[in-house]
């Protein structure tokens, strides 16, 4: 049985910061996965939310190299990435995106396993060669999208904090402690 809904806490939904509704959403299924729920159980779509959140903060932080070095380069999270950039409507986002797999995709396999076997700071051509600065130039707001497809979703639940843990608990079938 899935657990049919993607749910955010009422202060989440009141706050002016998108980021704070893609977090509720993600402490939700961190919860959830620590009550050893597995992803499969879990709504695709806060799923697919969590994981945009995880390509973003990715690239901001450390470009897209970051990501595919910290990702291990995983095609079911690419594919999901995909699926969620094209729900969320991001074009541009998406367009470089399926550009940089391809560049990934057209490295040798010994390149990319030296990739993965190095260090990703200081000198390092195969990173420098990934990367595109062109992300931080598109003018689709990813959180703000990422935030809006959340709210507006059909499944959504805005909760209490205590109503959230009852929701999962119901599903788990026992108590959770509560930090």
């Amino acid at each position: 049985m899935e657990f049919g809904r993607i749910i955010i806490s009422e202060t989440a939904a009141a706050s002016g910061n998108p980021q704070d509704i893609i977090n509720s959403n993600i402490s939700v299924i961190n919860l959830m996965r620590e009550e050893k729920i597995d992803d499969d159980l879990i709504h695709e779509d806060a799923l697919m939310s969590y994981y945009l959140d995880y390509y973003t903060s990715q690239y901001t932080e450390g470009n897209f190299a970051q990501f595919v070095y910290n990702s291990r380069w995983d095609t079911e999270l690419n594919e999901l990435i995909e699926e969620g950039l094209t729900l969320l409507g991001a074009e541009k986002h998406l367009e470089l995106f399926q550009q940089q797999c391809k560049k990934v995709k057209l490295m040798s396999s010994v390149k990319r396993d030296k990739f993965f076997k190095g260090k990703l700071e200081g000198v390092n051509p195969i990173r420098d060669a990934m990367n595109n600065d062109a992300f931080y130039e598109i003018e689709e707001n990813l959180i703000q999208l990422n935030a809006d497809f959340l709210k507006s979703h059909p499944d959504l639940e805005v909760l209490s904090v205590d109503d959230m843990f009852a929701a999962v608990e119901e599903f788990v079938g026992h108590e959770i402690k509560r930090e």
